[in-house]
């Protein structure tokens, strides 16, 4: 299956001089992009892009052989519950729900299979196993992150993308998590999109981009 093609994206933020626009992004199957630039240059805006969170003004991105420009909010939604794994920069966890429960989100949407045994491996791997059954809220954050990333892992998705994945993390659990993450793209041929400002984290992504060579300030 092809990977992620961006083709002729432009957007803007009503009101905003940003603009940002790509005429061409792509990641191979089983491929890794870092997506580099600092702080409010436009790295979250464009892995929202790129993984069907917000709407284009024009242009295209297509995940597999699924083009999501133009696809209705519910297809859109629908698409990320069954082939994207998403890991936000806040988490976005439930801090009324346990790690466990956090953690199985993705089967509670989108049925199926149980994937509790998938969900135990992970957190085996990144260390959260001792945290099972406390509630988010009692985590610390670099708790909070694994449990994101274990999360956005569970239900196997063709497409991952992460939001400043290793950025609440020590050396030791950076590392990881990185080698989670590409191992997974590489067994599962899925293709692995993260945000960063760590820049010792390029040498281990064969392809990077920087987020200004897309935005500018003026119309």
């Amino acid at each position: 299956m092809p990977g992620i093609t961006v083709s002729n994206l432009h957007f803007a933020y009503p009101g905003s001089p940003f603009r940002l626009r790509v005429e061409g992004l792509e990641v191979a199957e089983g491929g890794s992009l870092a997506l580099l630039g600092p702080s409010g240059a436009g790295k979250t805006t464009l892995l929202r892009l790129m993984s069907g969170l917000v709407e284009p003004e024009k242009g295209t991105v297509k995940l597999g052989d699924q083009t999501l420009t133009g696809l209705s909010e519910a297809q859109r939604r629908a698409f990320r519950l069954s082939q994207i794994g998403l890991v936000f920069q806040d988490f976005a966890l439930l801090d009324y729900l346990t790690v466990e429960e956090n953690v199985l989100l993705p089967q509670r949407f989108r049925g199926g299979a149980a994937l509790s045994e998938v969900a135990l491996e992970l957190a085996e791997k990144l260390e959260i196993r001792p945290h099972w059954k406390k509630l988010a809220s009692q985590l610390s954050q670099g708790e909070r992150q694994r449990v994101a990333i274990a999360r956005a892992l569970v239900h196997q998705p063709r497409f991952l993308f992460a939001d400043e994945p290793t950025a609440s993390l020590d050396a030791k659990r950076r590392e990881i998590v990185i080698e989670l993450l590409q191992d997974y793209s590489r067994k599962h041929g899925a293709c692995l999109v993260i945000v960063t400002h760590d820049t010792d984290l390029i040498p281990r992504f064969p392809q990077h981009a920087r987020v200004e060579d897309f935005t500018s300030s003026s119309s």
